[in-house]
């Protein structure tokens, strides 16, 4: 079991824009890893993972940007619940890699780090 409250802890001490990229770096994970069976727990930790980054973030976010989040978070809560059925099925994994690719690419956008 992951320790959340040193994650947290350590995760907060970044500013918003690297916290954005950080979530962003987790999609793009669950895109690229849930192309191989051996991945299959560690794409559920990252979903898990990026719930958790959401919760910790969206509150210090523009409205904006904590509005996007708060749909990516919901998107992640029912592939987290819907797991087991959606690993199982070829095109439900590509969807939700595709999604997940999708997701990645807008909230590195929302971080403001490509414009650095």
């Amino acid at each position: 079991m992951k320790d959340w409250t040193s994650i947290r802890t350590r995760y907060l001490e970044d500013s918003l824009p690297i916290r954005l990229g950080g979530l962003a770096a987790n999609l793009s994970r669950i895109k690229s890893f849930s192309t191989r069976e051996e991945n299959r727990a560690a794409v559920e930790s990252l979903i898990d993972e990026s719930k958790q980054f959401i919760e910790w973030t969206a509150v210090e976010a523009e409205i904006h940007v904590a509005a996007e989040l708060v749909e990516l978070q919901l998107l992640l809560a029912r592939w987290h619940y819907k797991f087991e059925s959606i690993w199982q099925q070829k095109q439900q994994l590509e969807q939700m890699a595709l999604d997940s690719q999708h997701w990645s690419k807008r909230v590195l956008e929302l971080s403001g780090l490509l414009r650095a």
